[in-house]
């Protein structure tokens, strides 16, 4: 005959005690609220948005801080609006990130959505990348050793449009129809491009970064279509002061190494090979060495792509496409200052290992 074990009697201190145990297993999101000080933003969110969000059905309002966590959430773990709505409702690791209890009312979706909007109208998430650098570069996370420059695509939904259609959104104008139908144009999107990259076949964007090659640290980045070629958007992220840059073979032009010159930045961009001109050795062995540094920002793509639910996005349009990934560069950069942080990686004999 089965037994079965009585179930405990909850108790007044349970929900703490469950907490303790999640932050004990090395929950990510505790982690990240013990080394960053969120209230930095603050007066980017309130200069740019004025009062507070309001609650649904006219209940109190909500404050941008615990908002734009909500919007870290939201890209970290890869939700939609609906989605993280649940989850914050659903998982005490989420309430607490976000200092909510059990009794507290979470926004919803709709609201959540208005708040995003309203960012991206006011040019927000740059704005808070960079004064999150500023934190970085205070305490010498940024320095000026050198910097690797790579791009990766972030892909939108595909769009089923006819041949004619995409002939006219190439060229830059909108097909006959589109703008007298407002619900059509809203659900296309214009800015994506189409290309293809070793039989694999994208739609949407690239993400371009420039990453300190010491801590891997997203230093600088820029949004284009995913047809655009890396090398056209290297001049826009290099600077005097950069020291030296490291990039694979694709961004090897004589236009390149002479900007690089002329900004005093050394170039460690791979040799390429032409056809009747293959590498030495000592090219071979020269892009093996710089292969060294080069390599880091796949680590940095990788974490987007293994850790942060993805490299793609359900919005339409440049402009909201251009802030989240923005928000995913500056949740990146979050991410990895809490790890370089508790694993004290800056230290001479961490560095390049973690």
């Amino acid at each position: 005959m089965k037994t079965f074990k009585a179930k405990a009697t909850p108790g007044f201190f349970d929900v703490d005690l469950r907490i303790q145990w999640l932050a004990g297993k090395g929950d990510p999101l505790n982690r990240l609220n013990e080394v960053i000080s969120w209230e930095i933003f603050d007066p980017i969110l309130e200069s740019a948005l004025g009062g507070e969000a309001k609650g649904p059905g006219g209940r109190p309002p909500f404050e941008w801080r615990m908002m734009c966590k909500i919007l870290v959430l939201q890209r970290y773990y890869g939700l939609s609006d609906e989605q993280v709505e649940f989850q914050i409702n659903d998982r005490l690791s989420f309430q607490r990130f976000l200092g909510l209890s059990l009794a507290d009312k979470a926004p919803d979706g709709n609201t959540i959505w208005d708040f995003r909007e309203s960012l991206v109208k006011a040019g927000v998430f740059e704005r808070l990348f960079i004064r999150f650098k500023e934190e970085l570069e205070q305490e010498g996370l940024v320095g000026h050793e050198g910097k690797v420059v790579d791009a990766t695509f972030v892909d939108v939904p595909k769009q089923r449009n006819h041949r004619d259609e995409n002939a006219r959104i190439k060229a830059g104008e909108v097909p006959d129809g589109w703008k007298e139908d407002s619900h059509k144009l809203s659900q296309k999107d214009v800015d994506a491009r189409w290309t293809k990259k070793n039989e694999e076949t994208h739609f949407g964007y690239k993400d371009h970064v420039k990453a300190d090659a010491k801590s891997k640290l997203i230093e600088d980045w820029k949004v284009t279509g995913a047809n655009v070629h890396d090398s056209q958007v290297i001049e826009d992220l290099t600077k005097k002061g950069d020291g030296k840059v490291y990039a694979d073979s694709a961004y090897r032009s004589e236009e390149i190494e002479e900007d690089l010159t002329g900004k005093e930045v050394e170039s460690q961009i791979h040799e390429r090979a032409y056809r009747g001109k293959p590498l030495t050795e000592e090219q071979i062995e020269s892009n093996r060495s710089k292969s060294r540094i080069r390599v880091r920002i796949e680590h940095v793509f990788g974490f987007m792509t293994q850790s942060m639910g993805g490299l793609y996005l359900r919005y339409i349009g440049k402009a909201r496409n251009t802030a989240a990934i923005g928000l995913i560069n500056l949740i990146y950069n979050l991410a990895r200052y809490e790890q370089i942080v508790r694993l004290d990686l800056m230290k001479p004999e961490a560095v390049g290992t973690g």
